[in-house]
């Protein structure tokens, strides 16, 4: 890999939607050599499958995260699924696991039944998402469609039109108004051990301040590092970031610390990247279900 296949990687991990052409108008090359690239990430098995991570909350649910150590993925799965369905699974370099799980309601007393239940790991961290006032404001239409889509992200318009019997004007009006959700991401699940030219990681700062005006600083510091759009969760900003080598990622890394507000950064590299879709296609069926279709976020 170069760095125009990272950068085709990034902009598809941002907005796998984006088509061919877009992409290699914005990196001055021609949509069929993305095309080509593309396809050669994924004949290297770099891109494993596109993919659509939709944040709880938009459904009316709530996320854990957990840190704990120990990469025995079957049996971390088996027990965090005592408490909830799993969101996301991350093994890392140096023992650790991140994960979270997706809760329907009482997050503070799952809280402490994940510690209670998880045998044979130290559970290192554990805090609830808070609520990032997400859109949750979807339709049956806007549901069916993105039942399609998590099936196939980049399908075309024209053929879910005809799949589900809408006009392409309808179902393009929907797909734009999922894409500006902020919790919802058409995006890439990648294998990190593939990319042997650069180190994919993540910095996650624990921020004492204002959250958002700490994030545009590093925005402007780090927008070039960075594989993916940063995200906010309570009192943490997570960075997804790139390096080409160990010392320029411990340097990233040092200049997260040292930034005004924050109190202090973990550094994680991944080893494997997965995102159960279980529990999103029951929370889709469920949503559709309700004669309402008012979803709201529960906390306890």
């Amino acid at each position: 890999m170069d760095n125009l296949d990272i950068k085709i990687l990034s902009m598809l991990l941002n907005n796998c939607r984006e088509s061919d052409r877009q992409i290699g108008k914005k990196l001055g090359i021609s949509g069929g050599a993305v095309r080509a690239r593309i396809q050669k990430m994924q004949e290297k098995k770099v891109i494993e499958k596109f993919t659509i991570k939709v944040e709880p909350p938009i459904l009316g649910l709530g996320v854990l995260y957990i840190v704990v150590s120990g990469q025995n993925i079957k049996e971390i799965l088996e027990q965090i699924s005592l408490i909830g369905e799993p969101f996301f699974v991350v093994p890392c370099v140096g023992g650790i696991t991140v994960c979270s799980i997706v809760v329907k309601e009482n997050l503070q007393q799952k809280i402490v039944l994940v510690n209670k239940l998880m045998k044979d790991v130290r559970v290192l961290s554990i805090f609830e998402a808070e609520n990032p006032g997400f859109d949750s404001n979807l339709t049956k239409t806007d549901l069916e469609i993105l039942e399609l889509l998590v099936k196939e992200p980049r399908q075309k318009i024209e053929k879910i039109s005809k799949e589900i019997g809408l006009s392409t004007k309808t179902v393009t009006r929907c797909i734009d108004k999922l894409q500006e959700n902020d919790g919802i991401q058409f995006t890439v699940i990648y294998d990190p051990t593939k990319i042997k030219e650069f180190i994919p990681h993540a910095v996650l700062a624990w921020i004492k301040g204002d959250l958002r005006e700490t994030l545009e600083k590093m925005n402007n510091e780090f927008d070039e590092s960075f594989m993916q759009i940063p995200f906010i969760s309570k009192n943490q900003i997570v960075l997804f970031m790139y390096s080409h080598n160990i010392f320029e990622m411990d340097e990233l890394t040092q200049r997260v610390r040292n930034m005004d507000n924050v109190i202090s950064a973990d550094l994680f590299i991944p080893k494997k990247i997965s995102f159960p879709l279980k529990w999103l296609n029951q929370a889709i069926n469920d949503a559709k279900r309700s004669p309402t279709l008012h979803i709201s976020y529960q906390t306890n």
